[in-house]
């Protein structure tokens, strides 16, 4: 008779064996720990985005059971359930364009971004965002220090000299007599300029002019003309009714003042707003100066009042405030924008005008040096490039997945193109072919900084901030796996013609002074050797037609990536949006489609003169010779235009979603190598330009280096600054080999 299944000796065993382990304490221990691990790793919000609580409370439950020694059956089971919830990513979005944002944040091919594309509500925003966007109009309790670094140094800047300048102008008011009224203004508004922190100006209305008209000794405060101010002003039957003042261009004295006094106010004024704006944590003296430049100054003087914020705790219907500012400065201006667009972005877009003037009207630099013109071209590029990513950003969040994935692969990168293709056009006309190893050094300097620097800052900072930051190793490893297939393709050419290309050398001599030809023995010392390609059939014939194929396999290996990661296997993202999200007629998008198109085509053309200027004028940069050609491309030329992808991905990383910082990265690199190289190798078929897909020993092994590195660093889904701190210190030692490196072959 068989024995039940219940009663076995296997089961009994195993049952005595649990129980010994549950009365273990140090078995309890070794399960308490691996528990809070478990939830860790798995239940944390390893990717940044707001979990449900749902999420945590099944995932909490999901690790009980499996660690529990009574419950898990089947491990298999419970890795793979884990291995679910791992992927499960729930973000909250506003409406339905940003979470069409988000998603596409988290879409392969599709650039990162972390601006908004739509308008957001003011009242949902925090204190801190309020206070940017303030008009210094509106009288606040302050509690805070008034004598402080920002507005000593509002007083060492602004301060002083307009002071300065409103007592002059003063002066002058009063010589003219007529003047006279603007002049007590001027010299009150210098006393308020000198240092305006806790001080306020108000315009007051009848009944508080003709108090002070009567009662020049009163302070004319609000607080006096709460409830209770009838109580306090004459009463119509004591004091007479004052005719009114004339209207205030039907005075002569409003133009004596328009005329004399108001134009150097306006250019001190103008250039304060100017200064202060640039240097952006100082936007509240702009804003303070504008007002006072475009309200204040243009109100009749009597009505204009200046006292200390304390006397004024609140406003009456005769009083209006008109200024009111406690800091100079306030250093959470970065997260500033104007109409969506950030105002670094803003401030520096008019070096795109200044670059295109003084690089196409001075041909004969007479007002500039080809550096300055380099600096202010490569400079222009920062602007246009962060106008581009939000173009494409907006366009497709607005549109459906075809239409942003055309977008993306269209505009995606042109930036990089723009000047690739500048470069190689000049360089060919002018018989440069310095400038194609520029482009070459350029190409694998992005390569290069995409992989090993923007992962490795970012894990820095967030590991900084959070400690520990996990990210999906599904998606990552989808990314890696396209990595290694572009170095491959890219550098098989390479790798082939130095298999089979002859070695050729300038001159040869060996150390007792003989030369190739000679008989004589000992070692020879050979100059300025390379693989030569052109001498016989082996370049047409065999790596010709190789770079072709490679050209084509790689476009064609993105979209076979493209079709994987959102389609067929889209659930390794599985992105759910959450949170209450509003239709998309609701949302108040910053650009609309049109609109950006339009910024986009525009940006474009303005891309390619800047590139252009900067070709053009980075001769003397080469010629440097102490700077290595190498290093100028790899670090100028390939990372300026990616600045607006690194601050991306920094500020992804600081909200503790590294997974995004780390796909802002790879997937620039992915698309240098499957897309920017193929189109360039494409171009040069219909425009011969010498490009050959022929890289130097230095980038072949700098990249396959670069890559190896980064995969073994994103292998077990974790992240912290001492990871970020190895990728950014090898990414330093490659940049001095660059620097060290001797001139390329033609420069």
């Amino acid at each position: 008779m068989s024995v039940p299944a219940a009663h076995s000796p296997d089961t009994s065993s195993r049952r005595r064996r649990q129980a010994e382990q549950t009365q273990d304490p140090l078995w309890e221990h070794d399960h308490h720990h691996r528990h809070e691990q478990m939830y860790d790793r798995l239940c944390g919000d390893s990717t940044g985005a707001c979990a449900s609580s749902s999420h945590h409370t099944s995932c909490a439950a999901l690790i009980t059971s499996c660690l529990s020694p009574h419950t898990c059956s089947s491990r298999n089971a419970c890795e793979e359930s884990w291995e679910d919830i791992q992927q499960k990513r729930t973000i909250r979005a506003e409406n339905e364009v940003e979470a069409n944002k988000l998603v596409n944040n988290y879409r392969f091919g599709f650039r990162k971004w972390k601006s908004h594309v739509t308008e957001r509500s003011f009242q949902d925003r925090s204190d801190v965002v309020k206070e940017l966007y303030s008009e210094l109009n509106v009288i606040k309790p302050h509690s805070g220090r008034l004598i402080t670094c920002g507005n000593v140094t509002y007083v060492l800047l602004f301060g002083w000299w307009v002071s300065l300048a409103y007592y002059l102008v003063g002066i002058l008011m009063f010589i003219t007599v007529i003047g006279v009224p603007y002049g007590k203004l001027c010299w009150k508004l210098a006393c308020y300029f000198l240092w305006p922190f806790s001080k306020s100006i108000h315009e007051i209305g009848n009944t508080l002019r003709r108090c002070c008209e009567q009662a020049p000794d009163c302070e004319c405060n609000s607080d006096r003309l709460g409830d209770n101010s009838p109580l306090l002003l004459p009463s119509p039957t004591e004091v007479p009714v004052q005719p009114l003042h004339t209207p205030y261009w039907h005075r002569f004295s409003t133009y004596v003042w328009l005329l004399l006094g108001y134009p150097p106010l306006v250019v001190i004024h103008f250039l304060v707003c100017f200064l202060s704006w640039i240097l952006i944590f100082t936007i509240p003296v702009s804003k303070m100066n504008l007002r006072a430049l475009c309200v204040i100054l243009l109100l009749p003087p009597e009505d204009v009042f200046v006292s200390t914020c304390s006397q004024q705790k609140h406003q009456d219907s005769e009083t209006r405030a008109l200024l009111c500012c406690y800091q100079a400065t306030n250093w959470y201006y970065y997260k500033y924008t104007v109409d969506g667009i950030n105002v670094f972005a803003v401030n520096l877009l008019p070096l795109v005008i200044v670059a295109i003037i003084i690089g196409y009207i001075d041909k004969e630099n007479k007002y500039a040096t080809s550096d300055v013109k380099f600096a202010i071209a490569i400079c222009s590029i920062i602007p246009l490039s962060y106008y581009i990513g939000m173009g494409i950003a907006s366009i497709s969040a607005q549109s459906n997945f075809a239409v942003g994935a055309v977008v993306n692969a269209t505009f995606g990168s042109i930036t990089e193109l723009t000047f690739y293709i500048t470069a190689l056009i000049r360089g060919h006309k002018a018989a440069n072919p310095c400038l194609q190893e520029v482009v070459k050094a350029a190409l694998t300097g992005t390569l290069l900084g995409c992989i090993l620097f923007i992962p490795g800052i970012c894990m820095i900072i967030g590991g900084l901030r959070h400690s520990e930051q996990r990210f999906n190793s599904r998606s990552a490893g989808v990314s890696s796996a396209l990595l290694f297939i572009s170095v491959g393709g890219v550098f098989a050419p390479t790798l082939f013609s130095k298999a089979y290309g002859n070695l050729v050398c300038d001159a040869c001599t060996n150390s007792i002074g003989g030369n190739s030809t000679s008989n004589s023995s000992g070692p020879f010392i050979c100059y300025n050797c390379h693989y030569d390609l052109n001498n016989g059939t082996l370049f047409h014939s065999h790596v010709e037609p190789l770079v072709y194929t490679v050209s084509v396999l790689l476009p064609v290996a993105y979209i076979i990536g493209l079709i994987f990661t959102l389609k067929t296997h889209s659930h390794i993202y599985n992105i759910h949006v959450g949170g209450q999200v509003t239709s998309h007629h609701g949302a108040v998008v910053h650009w609309s489609r049109w609109r950006s198109l339009v910024i986009l085509i525009v940006a474009t053309v303005l891309m390619s003169a800047c590139a252009d200027l900067a070709t053009e004028h980075i001769q003397p940069i080469l010629n440097q010779p102490n700077i290595s050609q190498y290093f100028i491309g790899v670090t100028v030329l390939a990372m300026v235009p990616e600045i607006p992808e690194i601050v991306n991905g920094i500020q992804f990383a600081l909200q503790n979603n590294i997974s995004l910082s780390l796909e802002v990265g790879s997937c620039i690199a992915v698309q240098v190598c499957m897309l920017q190289i193929p189109i360039l190798v494409l171009f040069n078929v219909f425009y011969d330009v010498g490009f050959v897909l022929l890289f130097s020993d230095m980038h072949l092994w700098a990249s396959i280096f670069g890559v190896i590195l980064v995969n073994y660093i994103f292998m077990d889904g974790k992240s912290d600054y001492f990871q970020g701190t190895a990728l950014v210190v090898v990414y330093f030692i490659l940049l001095a080999l660059y620097y060290f490196a001797p001139t390329p072959a033609g420069c």
